[in-house]
């Protein structure tokens, strides 16, 4: 996405974009036509932000979120790969209502219509309680605390704390809402006055609007229909592979695709339904990012660095051990994504600044950003845009409101988290939430900007700041995974509200609903996640373990960041120092080279997504490239079906896979093992296929 411009540039720059709802309308207005979304609706009654917030939306929205939230916690504990949900919440939010409404129509008893508002409410609310899933650390900062991934890290001396449904809970309802309120007062200034593209909240709007029309009604049935039989092929296929994975090693997920020494370094399919759908989701250049920075790293690097042991580090020491090949692995690929982190957080901050000051500039204001909430006329502007406006600024949210609420929920903050953690301490609470409404307006208008969150950037901040400050001594650890926690979470909820906003603002939803909906939701995910994850962490003894099925990659990175914040490099092995510093060069030289590369800067790798196998290994990125060699072949054969179906099947695939997680839990809990191990061994130069009846 393009920097925001103004004057003549910016008139340019659209002329030539046409990817958006808005960008649609003014070619056609640029054509002669009459393009106008809203005329379409002229017909319709707008329902007050009240009846937007029907019942049958929040029980919807509830069992969508509980999906939703087991799809998220499955992807945060296995790769930490989240790919956009919201097409899915939106499409599975009209399936279930408007069958709910038709079978009550058919009845009599419907009492009131399914709008396009409700919809907005329903998606915004699953995709603020399944953001939980990602914001609540459960994959990173949160479980990172645990002794689990201390005794890996080798560092239970420098502090731990075991998860607990109590304790996550009230942290999770103390820090998640602080972001709501913090860009409550700036809502005008980004949707109206700013006019941010938002481009997942301005595509998702665009998806509703058409559900809510003759033929988009008919082609989202379709859509639902492929994406169900897909959810269902997708969780037998998972209940059917669990069959044979009755001991460790064992079932499809350990077949050695591409024989048995690829398979030592990860290299295999493991026919996983949900990194395929992820993989079609996902643009391509992420998928072949993943598969390059596996190549590099399992492929080149680390069998050439084993070859030193002994000389770089010592035999002795466990495979799990970060003094030793386990310590590249961690460490480089942390420098990785703080070059590519760091390279983008002040790419971001610099065209936030510059498009403040051209915004500003041009407005002539100089005695401050305006915040009346008023509703002036818009002459100049469409119909569109002028229903939209002043629906938006008709339900306002009275800034005393946000300020009270922010000061209110900050000084509880203040007074409980230090009980929750005793390392720390007020004053750093305080310092955090001096600067946190300054940098959850960052991300929110930097993601309108980009369409990026920045939000991991700035928790992996705070680590390092709190955790300096606090000391090894003082619990420096566990001070500075807290702290990104709350910082995580204000700046997440900030953007996402604000894309909330702007969905809003293109369906005519209320700005009070979108708000009420953001805040049900989040407190739905505070409840729902830890419950999820929980569940998890019970049912698979070997969670966050290195090598299971669910290693939670993230939690032994985070922490590992935490004690290089308050140890320094003494703790690294030989020459990774070095080896970092030329992987964070490296993030740094190939994120400028992209972005100065023009067209050609699309073929340029991610250095963020090369990261991610560093630790973990690439076999779920042949799963993800699957998936996009899936579609790329169907856009070759038939590319506006793909372009209409595509998402379906791969929301089908990752839904089914995602909710098989739950039988699979209870069943492990209930201690039910799978009757068969299918598992594939090597003796000598031979290679067979063992099955084994019963566990």
């Amino acid at each position: 996405m393009a920097q925001q411009q103004t004057g003549r540039q910016e008139d340019i720059e659209r002329e030539n974009r046409f990817s958006s709802e808005d960008d649609h309308k003014l070619k056609a207005e640029a054509e002669g036509e009459v393009f106008s979304i809203e005329k379409a609706f002229e017909g319709k009654e707008i329902p007050s932000w009240r009846k937007q917030l029907t019942m049958r939306a929040f029980v919807v929205s509830f069992v969508l979120s509980i999906l939703f939230s087991f799809i998220v916690m499955k992807l945060n504990l296995t790769t930490g790969i989240i790919p956009s949900l919201n097409v899915s919440a939106g499409l599975l939010g009209f399936f279930f209502v408007k069958t709910w409404t038709q079978f009550l129509s058919k009845s009599g008893l419907l009492r009131q219509p399914f709008t396009r508002q409700e919809n907005t409410v329903i998606q915004t609310c699953v995709v603020a309680s399944s953001g939980i899933a990602f914001s609540g650390g459960f994959g990173s900062y949160l479980f990172g605390m645990s002794e689990r991934i201390a005794i890996q890290s080798g560092d239970t001396k420098l502090g731990f704390k075991d998860p607990s449904l109590t304790w996550i809970i009230g942290f999770l309802f103390i820090v998640s809402f602080l972001g709501l309120f913090s860009v409550v007062p700036l809502r005008k200034i980004m949707i109206i006055d700013f006019k941010l593209s938002y481009p997942s909240g301005t595509a998702t709007a665009f998806l509703i609007n058409s559900f809510h029309t003759t033929e988009g009604a008919k082609l989202a049935k379709k859509q639902v229909r492929t994406l169900g039989k897909f959810f269902s092929f997708s969780f037998l296929w998972g209940f059917f592979q669990w069959f044979f994975t009755g001991g460790n090693d064992c079932g499809f997920s350990s077949f050695p695709t591409f024989g048995l020494k690829a398979y030592e370094n990860k290299f295999y399919f493991d026919f996983s339904a949900t990194y395929v759908g992820v993989g079609m989701i996902c643009p391509y250049i992420v998928n072949v990012s993943v598969l390059l920075g596996g190549i590099l790293s399992w492929g080149t690097m680390w069998p050439l660095i084993e070859t030193r042991k002994g000389q770089w580090y010592s035999n002795d020491l466990s495979q799990s051990s970060l003094r030793g090949l386990q310590g590249y692995k961690v460490f480089i690929a942390i420098a990785m994504i703080l070059g590519d982190g760091l390279y983008n957080f002040f790419k971001v901050l610099s065209r936030t600044l510059s498009g403040l000051f051209h915004q500003v500039r041009a407005r002539n204001v100089s005695s401050g950003l305006p915040i009346d909430n008023s509703v002036p006329e818009y002459p100049k502007l469409s119909y569109d845009d002028q229903r939209r406006t002043r629906i938006f600024l008709k339900d306002q949210i009275p800034t005393w409101f946000a300020i009270a609420g922010y000061v209110t929920i900050a000084v509880a903050s203040i007074v409980t988290l230090p009980h929750i953690f005793d390392e720390l301490k007020w004053y750093y609470v305080l310092v955090i939430y001096i600067f946190a409404p300054t940098l959850a307006f960052c991300n929110a208008y930097g993601c309108g900007l980009t369409d990026w969150s920045l939000a991991s950037t700035y928790g992996k901040l705070a680590i390092f700041t709190i955790g300096a400050w606090a000391g090894s001594s003082h619990g420096g650890v566990l001070a500075g995974l807290a702290a990104c926690g709350i910082m995580m979470n204000i700046v997440s909820t900030a953007s996402d509200l604000t894309q909330d906003f702007k969905t809003g603002y293109l369906t005519l939803a209320s700005p009070r609903s979108m708000f009420v909906s953001q805040v049900i939701g989040t407190a739905m995910g505070c409840v729902i996640s830890p419950c999820v994850f929980w569940l998890f962490y019970k049912a698979f003894d070997d969670l966050g373990i290195h090598g299971s099925e669910y290693p939670a990659p993230f939690a032994i990175v985070f922490r590992s960041m935490a004690k290089l914040g308050v140890e320094g490099f003494s703790s690294l092995p030989k020459d990774c120092l070095l080896l970092c510093y030329v992987f964070f060069g490296a993030a740094i030289l190939i994120n400028l080279i992209k972005d100065y590369s023009g067209k050609m800067g699309r073929f340029i790798p991610l250095p963020m997504a090369m990261a991610i196998p560093f630790y973990i290994g690439p076999y779920f990125a042949i799963d993800m490239c699957v998936g996009s060699l899936i579609l790329f072949v169907w856009e070759k054969i038939n590319k506006a079906k793909a372009e209409a179906f595509g998402p379906a099947v791969a929301s089908g695939l990752i839904c089914g896979d995602g909710i098989w997680t739950l039988p699979n839990s209870i069943l492990a809990l209930a201690g039910v093992q799978p009757p068969i191990c299918m598992k594939f061994l090597s003796r000598g130069t031979n290679t067979r296929v063992d099955k084994f009846l019963g566990s």
